[in-house]
């Protein structure tokens, strides 16, 4: 599988009265309105629970009906139509399809937006036309279709169609079909719908199509229309919500993430949401977690990848794991003009502390949700692979990296990673009594301690690949102010560590990644202001509170840095010397730490 990088949270009474309320005072909780922030991360939740979307913007991770089967006379790679999925000037996000054809090279033709399959042990989705029993998606419940199309003249002719995949006398056709014969596009963005309540829409392997041909486009020699918004409707389910707004395509290679879920982004989203009382929101994220764990395309000892796609965990009908006929939906995109299926390095590894991460946003659902134990269990299944990374000479190393096949175990060890799992393997061994977990949590906060300097106040990076020799070579602001936050009373120089990160991280009322000071990085900025509400500093708490306030934008979120592009003194992973950079770029991560800050909870306690 390619990487497109590469391409570019009394009164006295009768005892039993008492004890009543002492039951109840153990089961209920009373919340404030939620935060605008809070209100946010629930809104991205909101917005993607009744639509499945055939297209929302490029490499969205809601898309389904991925790959692209071209209809026509003449597979002529210089003849077929064009079809960019990544061009601007679009109805809604930041990018929409322009469709054109050349009806002189070929007088009609088109493309169908189909599921495809994906064979168990296989990294690249194939095309499908009806030879697979499984390679439809169950739209029943739909109740219609909607689209927007305009015409970049206003007099084009195009038909659009729904279903019908493999009615040519394939073994598995589409259980309907639905066309709306040739319209005459506009030259504005027009909203169309079909009704498809009435069909049988329980496989469906073309979500959607358009074809269009020289007879009813005469005496035009060349079309080019544009699509946008294309979902049907659906209930809520489990969900991922996506880490970055949408970014116009550009020579960055910053949008190729458009459809990135991050796990650390939404793990941290769904603490603040059930911090904030909002449970059931907060479920929808766990039980994506629960399910991304449970069918992964190839693994089967418990990891959970560093992405997913935004949307529903679920991948679609045909796409096949390893371990089970279902797989989860890993982040992913494909380009008609490659013909190919791109995925990201870094999205399809495993790094500790996204997975520890992950233990506490499952812990975190247990005690909201205690009746059954998925998510404690699936909690304690990602324990035990973490368990597998311990390291002889102390703390625990950072996981894999690469494609399933050809994986490469990380040797390094990071500081930030084995804070979480302090807390992580100390909540596990609090809700089972498991030794083992006791036991980690003590490797990994003596690895931790053993990373600070008490000269500089600041704690490092952590080692090089060797897991022995100290990296010194960047002080990252983040494992400095989690340290205050995760140990608590086990470390006692809070007050100097935050001496040390004003001297060396403050920049324009916020905080740097890193100590180039090129810019505020609002994640870390919010993670400072509730360690010095840690070590009792209201006063400057309440300080970098309405820094941060006055950077929020109307919606309640906050972008990850406050200018394009902050540096992080790291590269990225799998690119070689690609510079890992932060945007100005609304950030869920970022939402989650602000909602944090601003509700006044340690996500570690």
């Amino acid at each position: 599988m390619k990487n497109k990088s590469e391409k570019k949270p009394i009164i006295v009474m009768s005892a039993i009265l008492a004890g009543i309320i002492l039951l109840m005072s153990l089961t209920i909780k009373i919340y404030a309105a939620p935060d605008k922030s809070v209100q946010f991360i629930a809104s991205q939740l909101e917005t993607s629970k009744t639509r499945l979307y055939v297209y929302k913007d490029f490499a969205d991770g809601r898309n389904y009906y991925t790959q692209k089967a071209f209809m026509g006379d003449n597979y002529i790679q210089s003849n077929i139509p064009a079809m960019n999925e990544a061009a601007g000037s679009a109805y809604s996000g930041k990018t929409c399809i322009e469709a054109s054809i050349d009806l002189k090279k070929e007088p009609w033709g088109g493309y169908m937006f189909v599921n495809g399959v994906l064979r168990a042990g296989s990294t690249e989705p194939e095309v499908d036309f009806g030879e697979s029993p499984d390679a439809k998606v169950d739209l029943t419940g739909a109740s219609r279709f909607v689209f927007y199309a305009k015409g970049e003249t206003g007099k084009e002719r195009v038909e659009f169609f729904i279903g019908g995949l493999g009615d040519d006398g394939k073994p598995y056709p589409d259980s309907a079909k639905y066309s709306m014969g040739y319209i005459s596009l506009k030259k504005d963005w027009t909203k169309y719908s079909i009704d498809v309540s009435k069909l049988d829409m329980s496989g469906i392997g073309c979500g959607f199509a358009w074809v269009t041909n020289d007879t009813n486009n005469a005496p035009a020699k060349a079309i080019k229309f544009y699509l946008d918004e294309m979902y049907y409707e659906f209930d809520n389910k489990p969900m991922f919500i996506k880490s970055y707004a949408a970014r116009e395509v550009d020579e960055s290679d910053d949008w190729v993430i458009n459809n990135f879920a991050y796990l650390y982004d939404n793990a941290a989203a769904l603490i603040a949401l059930s911090k904030s009382g909002e449970y059931d929101k907060a479920k929808q994220i766990a039980d994506a977690i629960v399910f991304a764990a449970e069918h992964d395309r190839y693994y089967t000892d418990g990891r959970l990848r560093n992405a997913y796609a935004n949307g529903d965990p679920q991948t679609y009908s045909g796409w096949h794991s390893v371990i089970t006929e279902e797989m989860s939906q890993n982040s992913g995109f494909w380009e008609v003009e490659d013909g190919a299926w791109y995925e990201d390095y870094f999205a399809v590894s495993a790094s500790t502390g996204n997975v520890a991460w992950a233990i506490l946003a499952l812990n975190e659902t247990h005690t909201t949700f205690p009746d059954g134990n998925k998510y404690l269990d699936t909690a304690k299944r990602l324990g035990d692979f973490i368990l597998t990374l311990k390291s002889k000479t102390g703390g625990f190393t950072a996981g894999y990296e690469d494609w399933e096949r050809q994986e490469k175990k990380v040797t390094y060890k990071s500081t930030e990673h084995n804070i979480d799992l302090i807390t992580a393997f100390s909540q596990l061994y609090k809700l089972t009594g498991e030794k083992k977990y006791e036991s980690a949590a003590s490797h990994a906060k003596k690895f931790v301690l053993s990373m600070y300097d008490p000269k500089l106040h600041l704690f490092y990076t952590g080692t090089g690949n060797d897991g022995v020799t100290k990296s010194k070579e960047v002080l990252p602001l983040d494992c400095n102010t989690w340290a205050i936050l995760a140990l608590g009373e086990d470390f006692t120089d809070g007050e100097a560590v935050l001496a040390a990160v004003e001297k060396n991280f403050a920049v324009g009322g916020g905080y740097d990644f890193n100590t180039d000071r090129d810019g505020v990085w609002f994640e870390g900025t919010a993670q400072v202001a509730l360690a010095y509400k840690a070590i009792g500093n209201e006063a400057k708490y309440k300080e970098i509170l309405a820094f941060l306030k006055k950077n929020t934008g109307k919606n309640g979120s906050i972008t990850a840095a406050d200018r394009d592009y902050i540096t992080t003194g790291f590269t990225v992973s799998g690119m070689g010397d690609m510079p890992w950079k932060y945007a100005k770029r609304e950030h869920l991560g970022a939402t989650a730490w602000l909602a944090f800050a601003k509700l006044g909870v340690n996500p570690f306690k």
